[in-house]
């Protein structure tokens, strides 16, 4: 495991960032049931987590984005950490909207972002895609180039592998699932045998715990 991965796995469950019931499964907006909660806006709420997942952010968008231009962050819950990465690279700062604004000027995306711009997506967390890609599609109609995406935290779903690579987007992640599970066994938050009910739950999410 890379050092970078379980460093970031660590902190987001000593934060609570991301909570593991795998006796206890959570209920998604989608309706689905998961051993598996993750909130990577309250890593905010800690300078030293908030510091470390910047620091490591601006990193890989400079080892693998340096022409960069503009930073992005997908609406709500990346804008923060967006603009601290923006703020650390002194560069210009937009966020982009679920749906439209419905009055004034009706904007789905928020700022100064203009035709040609090479732009680097920040998101706070990968589930089957679908919402992220919608940042990268606004921001293409809207005339820039999508250099490519860092978000925090990656569920690893094969349906949002499959869509990211059909978008013909560059996808980089501080952490992910594998890590998680390593880290919660090596910690003792959770045990041998929850590791299977873990893994299971990720091949099919959708169904798990229905049956």
């Amino acid at each position: 495991m890379k050092s970078i991965e379980k460093n970031i796995a660590a902190q987001l469950l000593k934060v609570k960032a991301i909570k593991l019931q795998p006796q206890n499964p959570f209920i998604w907006a989608s309706g689905w049931k998961s051993p598996i909660y993750c909130d990577n806006r309250k890593t905010l709420s800690y300078p030293t987590v908030r510091s470390s997942i910047k620091d490591e952010l601006v990193n890989i968008i400079r080892q693998q984005f340096a022409d960069v231009e503009v930073i992005a962050g997908v609406a709500t819950g990346a804008i923060a950490q967006g603009a601290l990465v923006a703020e650390a690279m002194n560069l210009p700062f937009i966020y982009v909207r679920s749906s439209p604004k419905d009055h004034g000027l009706e904007n789905l995306i928020e700022g100064d972002l203009r035709p040609g711009q090479k732009v680097v997506i920040i998101e706070d967390l990968i589930s089957t895609g679908g919402s992220s890609l919608k940042a990268v599609e606004a921001i293409r109609n809207d005339g820039s180039q999508v250099l490519g995406m860092v978000a925090i935290f990656s569920y690893g779903f094969p349906i949002a592998e499959k869509k990211f690579k059909q978008a013909k987007v560059n996808l980089f992640t501080l952490s992910n699932y594998e890590a998680v599970l390593a880290q919660s066994l090596a910690t003792n938050y959770i045990k041998e045998d929850e590791v299977e009910i873990l893994k299971k739950w990720r091949q099919n999410p959708e169904t798990w715990g229905n049956e």
